[in-house]
C-alpha cells in the first residue's frame, strides 16, 4: 500500500502543470491512509445500487486531477476515453481486463467518452492485487470478468 501511495503521489506531483493556481483546501486531498481506503471500500459496498457493475468513491484530489476508488463486484461495460489515459492499480481482487479491439454498439456518454456493452476482439489480461494497468487514450477497455471477491481499483485519469 505504501508503494502504491508513493507512486500515486509522485504521479500527482509530476502531472500538475507548473502554472496551476493553488487549490482551495476543500478541493484538495493529497493523502489517504490505508485505513481510509478500507473505509472507502466499505462505503462503496454499502452505496452500491442494485446490481450496478461499479461504484466510485473519491480517494484524492488536486486541481483537476482525481484518484478514485472503483468497487467492481461484477463485469461492467466497455469504455473508451478519447482525451485521457487511465492508470489503474488493483487494490483487491482478481479479474480479466480486455483492452483493444472494437467496441460493440458504442454510445457517447459525453463529449470525450464512449461506453458499450462489450468489446469484439482485444486482448484479455488477468489482473490481481498489486497489478498496474495503463490504458492509453482511445483504447477500448473493459473489466470483462470478476473472479471471486469484488475487484477494487484505484483509477487516475491523465490528459493525453
Amino acid at each position: 500500500m505504501r508503494a502504491f501511495l508513493t507512486l500515486l503521489a509522485f504521479g500527482l506531483v509530476c502531472a500538475v502543470p507548473a502554472a496551476a493556481q493553488p487549490a482551495s483546501a476543500a478541493a484538495m486531498k493529497t493523502f489517504a491512509s490505508s485505513d481510509e481506503v478500507r473505509q472507502l471500500i466499505a462505503k462503496a459496498k454499502a452505496d452500491r445500487k442494485g446490481d450496478a457493475p461499479i461504484t466510485v468513491e473519491p480517494i484524492l484530489s488536486l486541481e483537476t486531477y482525481r484518484a478514485n476508488l472503483e468497487y467492481r463486484p461484477i463485469a461492467g461495460p466497455a469504455a473508451l476515453h478519447e482525451t485521457e489515459n487511465e492508470l489503474m492499480y488493483v487494490i483487491e481482487g482478481t479479474a480479466t481486463i480486455t483492452m483493444g479491439g472494437a467496441m460493440v454498439d458504442p454510445k457517447r456518454t459525453n463529449s470525450a467518452n464512449q461506453s458499450a456493452p462489450s468489446i469484439r476482439g482485444g486482448t484479455d489480461t488477468a489482473i490481481a492485487r498489486g497489478d498496474f494497468i495503463l490504458v492509453p487514450h482511445g483504447t477500448p477497455h473493459q473489466i470483462s470478468a470478476v473472479k471471486g471477491e469484488p475487484l477494487v481499483l484505484m483509477t487516475f485519469h491523465t490528459p493525453r
